[in-house]
């Protein structure tokens, strides 16, 4: 059993719509991430005392993974809405999701970055570690069963239809060692877990520009598409930028006695290439050097089929 918390404007609507999901065991209503102990309604919507009205949300991660558990909460926020849900107005009613454990970060922050590319706008959606919760009063708790005619910035109807959500797209996850020597050649093994480099020219995407997209190989998140891939002469696939930073890291690398920064897949952790500044200056001056062991392709037409439907417009057709 793991434990999420979502802020999502009234913790009323929030409630009733989790308590729907299958996988879910139970809710509860509370204030979280703020100043003042054992906080109370009056204080928290009168005082600034930086709660922000949250559910606890207790689910088997067999039976539901953390990533569905977001998408779901996506659907019922204003995920670039500051401080405001539906009619509701304060920093109480704010967006935000805040995590147990530190794996759950990246799962976090992966499943925002892929929001934000709905969005012109910057997401002011918070994530951060749980800092305190405290539950609600009692009369809080499961408010729409007590008051079926209760005010709900959420509909019924999207409330009901949580009954009916399955899990039936892709979730990404990182498998764990055993299982990827089973999944991974050798070569691929040894780049994405051991920072191995493939040899120029003899791998399978350097010279490869087919409409699509490019996933980590060892958690099939996306990273790449086909529109930012350019031809730079170096004998590994090459790309101007990635779908968004936030799903990959930039760290520090002087092995070899050079200076370079490594890119790795954020949740996966796999090491991915080298990213360097002699890139074509109309694309933005960088080149994402990125080894093809590390990159599952996904050709335009199955990018449906295979769950990256949502990434079809960011693709020149």
């Amino acid at each position: 059993m793991n434990k999420i918390y979502l802020a999502g404007g009234c913790f009323w609507g929030m409630q009733s719509y989790f308590d729907n999901i299958n996988g879910v065991i139970s809710t509860k209503a509370g204030y979280a991430n703020g100043t003042l102990e054992n906080p109370t309604y009056d204080l928290v919507c009168h005082n600034d005392s930086g709660f922000a009205e949250t559910i606890e949300v207790l689910y088997d991660s067999q039976a539901v993974s953390l990533a569905f558990l977001l998408k779901m909460y996506f659907e019922v926020i204003d995920p670039v809405s500051i401080n405001r849900q539906g009619n509701d107005i304060g920093s109480q009613y704010r967006t935000g999701i805040y995590y147990l454990q530190d794996e759950d970060r990246d799962i976090i922050l992966n499943a925002l970055a892929q929001l934000q590319l709905l969005y012109q706008d910057q997401l002011a959606v918070e994530c951060e570690p749980l800092l305190n919760f405290y539950p609600a009063e009692e009369y809080h708790q499961h408010y729409l069963q007590k008051n079926p005619n209760g005010y709900c910035h959420i509909s019924r109807q999207k409330i009901e239809s949580a009954k009916y959500a399955k899990e039936e797209k892709i979730s990404f996850s990182k498998p764990n060692d055993e299982v990827l020597k089973e999944q991974l050649s050798e070569l691929e093994y040894l780049v994405t877990q051991e920072g191995k480099t493939e040899p120029p020219y003899q791998n399978k995407y350097w010279d490869h520009f087919e409409k699509g997209i490019y996933v980590d190989i060892t958690t099939r998140v996306p990273l790449f598409i086909s529109d930012d891939k350019f031809d730079s002469g170096c004998g590994w696939p090459s790309f101007s930028k990635p779908i968004d930073r936030k799903l990959i890291k930039e760290l520090r690398d002087s092995s070899f006695n050079m200076e370079r920064t490594e890119v790795r897949s954020r949740l996966g952790d796999a090491h991915l290439g080298h990213v360097f500044t002699d890139g074509p200056i109309e694309k933005g001056g960088l080149r994402y050097c990125i080894n093809s062991a590390s990159l599952l392709f996904i050709p335009l037409e199955k990018m449906k089929e295979e769950g990256y439907e949502a990434y079809i417009p960011l693709i020149q057709k």
